[in-house]
């Protein structure tokens, strides 16, 4: 197996563990992760995400396939089944991951997945009718990133 898949598995392993330490270990300092939740991650902040996602984890269980990787890129398949806190709604996300790699860390990480879809799950009827409009995918981005805003306070005051 080459060392960049075994890279991607070690990543994707420690999330099934809820290791956040151990995921953003994976990660180069200059790592960019975008999806569309998120959009744009980078560095800390894309690490903080990460960390905010496992400390949140109720009922997570994930897992990963389809694991390929080389010298530069490498792809893998997974899928998410988790409650969603904010509406305790089921939400099973399938998502395809792109990956580059620097000095034998990830550098880019890129996760697709259907958002309207997921919010058909995670928000119910009004996801399912509404959640193709860019209004409410703007509103679920703003949601997520003042949740790692909170979060990444409430870290820096913990010390």
């Amino acid at each position: 197996m080459h060392p960049n898949a075994r890279l991607i598995e070690t990543f994707y392993t420690s999330f099934q563990k809820r290791d956040a330490e151990g995921m953003v270990a994976c990660y180069h300092p200059d790592v960019r992760f975008s999806d569309p939740v998120f959009h744009e991650l980078q560095g800390a902040r894309a690490c903080a995400m990460w960390r905010m996602l496992c400390k949140r984890a109720s009922d997570l269980q994930i897992e990963f396939r389809d694991v390929q990787a080389d010298d530069r890129t490498g792809s893998a398949h997974w899928e998410a089944h988790y409650l969603f806190s904010a509406t305790g709604r089921k939400v099973h996300n399938i998502i395809d991951a792109k990956f580059e790699f620097r000095d034998g860390k990830i550098v880019r990480h890129a996760d697709t997945f259907d958002l309207w879809r997921w919010a058909g799950m995670a928000l119910g009827p009004k996801g399912k009718l509404l959640g193709w409009l860019p209004p409410i995918q703007r509103a679920i981005h703003q949601k997520a990133v003042r949740g790692l805003d909170e979060f990444e306070r409430a870290q820096a005051a913990a010390g």
